[in-house]
């Protein structure tokens, strides 16, 4: 039996986009954060998130100028971190996840938290101008607010925060949009989030074309 479909990578790619803009509510977005809502659509494959997804003022600008000058991507799971199509770098960027380095389960112990958590204690000699890409665990994402509002990390450049689950996902992400150090961010508010989206996200940020 033969089925009837398309074959050519390419057609399939432009056939996704057009059916995107044709059924998804994108009016409220510049044509940069457009590019970004459309790839996080295709990773979804659902139109329905574009109203969840926001925008701070400057960050489509700020994620953009740290890939540009070199800053360094930071991931809270490799999944994200093994996403990011290298290619797409503008200047070689070091992606960095750092949930496997050995001293991660002993600094979990010591502060009570997560592993992904912990994680974030150790991105001190790398945050700084970088962009930072939070795909699953709200626990990161919270933790590194407090960090951050502790002033024990530098600032980042602009964090992606698309923590996914049903306990502290929804309230990580409202914490990083309205209690965000003056650190640009986008968010997809309430349960939804993951690293396809993050993936697509910054995937969007570092490529000029669709």
């Amino acid at each position: 039996m033969n089925f009837k479909y398309e074959k050519n990578g390419d057609e399939i790619y432009k056939k996704s986009f057009a059916i995107i803009r044709s059924e998804a509510n994108l009016d409220t977005f510049s044509k940069e954060e457009e590019k970004i809502v459309v790839r996080m659509i295709h990773a979804s494959g659902s139109t329905s998130i574009s109203p969840k997804v926001k925008f701070s003022k400057n960050f489509v600008k700020k994620a953009k100028a740290a890939v540009r000058s070199g800053g360094n991507i930071i991931c809270d799971t490799n999944m994200v971190k093994y996403g990011i199509t290298k290619s797409r770098l503008p200047t070689n960027n070091s992606i960095i996840c750092t949930l496997n380095e050995d001293e991660v389960l002993s600094i979990s112990k010591q502060i009570g938290n997560t592993r992904t958590a912990a994680a974030a204690e150790l991105w001190g000699p790398y945050i700084k101008g970088a962009l930072v890409a939070i795909g699953n665990a709200p626990t990161c994402l919270f933790h590194l607010l407090e960090l951050l509002n502790k002033k024990k990390l530098p600032k980042p450049e602009a964090i992606i925060g698309f923590p996914v689950g049903f306990v502290g996902a929804m309230e990580s992400k409202q914490d990083l949009f309205i209690n965000n150090n003056q650190i640009e961010s986008c968010i997809i508010e309430g349960r939804l989030g993951g690293s396809a989206m993050t993936v697509a996200a910054v995937n969007a940020i570092l490529s000029e074309k669709e």
